[in-house]
């Protein structure tokens, strides 16, 4: 396999990195590369810029606003994004419902839906994990029972990110409790603002509010915004988490920080010189760096096989970049918070101290947050041991 661009492909990265870099708010891409919390406005005008170009949704059917993009060219769009620290066209509407609705909806929901979704006129938050049900999915209890041309949801929705700003939410319910756990399980379109739904903020370890308790009672949700066949919701979460799986590596990401440590080692004070003088900081951040292009290669292979794969069916394969994205993005929050040191410490929340770090720091309060935040990649979207059953089961035949 030759993984080497073509001159073409090389043209059209070129012609993405100068985009990003001269039409993305320098402000917005900031916030992005130092782990401050991005505000609504933020997102949606990112978004809307990239829209405008007509690159919101390239994976997405060309009637629908897709583009007639290679995998190879879709994968260097999404790697010169992050390497840009451009924030990523929204991922509940863009990677996740949005494909749901263009590949199993009806012909009224993609007319209905998919504009608002691709344009962010709607913004999308995502129904999945409850209390009990995190990576045993399956065993979600919120239920939905038809009652003539609706049907009446109650339960609880947890970890739902972002749901603060929704409009609509895609929801896994259960419509059958007598089948098979997997088989009883419907998927659902609600709107946020229909009664009997409430939001809960909870606020994370790294003190910040990205995601929210979503709690139904007695919702009422026409049988319209069913999307394909009741009870067979669970395929449906099946491509829609492949999708966010592969997207959870987040390479690009990954690479932007090493780069971006790289700099700051440079100019970071340590006893006589600076960090980057540090042999064992070096040796430990070139490890790093050598796995990441060890995972760069294999999510290359998997855009390769794309070209001849069903878009409809999950690749198992994205479970092993899930697990070692996931990894390596903690590990270069890990380096990052090593040089920050002590000016990481956070400020009280009470005003009676501050962090006061002179510029050379300027970035450090941030590492500590993106540190503690980045906790969390290896649990959602499936956490890393399910992955591991995965793919035992799905790759290894075990």
């Amino acid at each position: 396999m030759d993984l080497r661009f073509t001159p073409d492909e090389t043209a059209f990265r070129e012609e993405v990195r100068t985009f990003f870099h001269t039409q993305i708010p320098s402000e917005i891409r900031t916030k992005v590369s130092e782990g401050r919390p991005l505000t609504r406005d933020d997102y949606v005008a990112s978004h809307r810029i990239i829209d405008a170009k007509g690159w919101a949704v390239p994976h997405w059917p060309i009637d629908h606003g897709g583009r007639d993009w290679t995998p190879v060219q879709r994968y260097i769009f999404m790697e010169e994004l992050m390497q840009a620290a451009v924030p990523q066209p929204l991922q509940f509407n863009c990677f996740m419902v949005g494909p749901v609705i263009a590949t199993f909806g009806n012909e009224a929901q993609k007319a209905r839906f998919l504009p608002r979704i691709r344009r962010l006129d709607d913004w999308w938050c995502q129904g999945f994990s409850e209390p009990g049900a995190g990576s045993d999915l399956a065993s979600l209890k919120t239920r939905a029972v038809r009652d003539g041309d609706h049907y009446v949801v109650d339960g609880q929705k947890t970890w739902t990110t972002l749901g603060q700003y929704a409009d609509w939410i895609f929801c896994l319910v259960r419509t059958d409790p007598d089948v098979k756990k997997q088989a009883g399980i419907s998927f659902l379109l609600i709107g946020m603002k229909s009664p009997g739904v409430s939001v809960r903020p909870i606020i994370t370890i790294d003190g910040h509010h990205e995601v929210n308790e979503i709690f139904f009672d007695g919702v009422r949700v026409p049988v319209e915004n069913l999307v394909g066949e009741e009870n067979r919701g669970w395929d449906y979460a099946k491509f829609l988490l492949a999708n966010e799986r592969t997207g959870i590596a987040r390479i690009g990401m990954s690479k932007e920080r090493i780069a971006r440590i790289k700099r700051l080692a440079k100019a970071t004070p340590a006893g006589e010189g600076t960090m980057w003088e540090d042999l064992d900081f070096r040796s430990r951040l070139a490890s790093v760096e050598i796995e990441l292009k060890a995972l760069e290669i294999t999510q290359m292979r998997v855009v390769a096989a794309q070209a001849t794969r069903d878009p409809s069916q999950p690749d198992p394969a994205s479970s092993i970049l899930k697990i070692k994205g996931t990894e390596l993005q903690q590990a270069t929050t890990e380096l990052l918070l090593e040089l920050a040191g002590p000016n990481a410490l956070p400020a009280r929340r009470d005003g009676l101290a501050r962090n006061d770090l002179d510029s050379l720091f300027a970035w450090a309060d941030a590492a500590m947050p993106t540190y503690l935040n980045h906790r969390k990649v290896s649990i959602y979207g499936g956490s890393n041991e399910i992955q591991h059953n995965v793919i035992a089961k799905a790759v290894l035949g075990l």
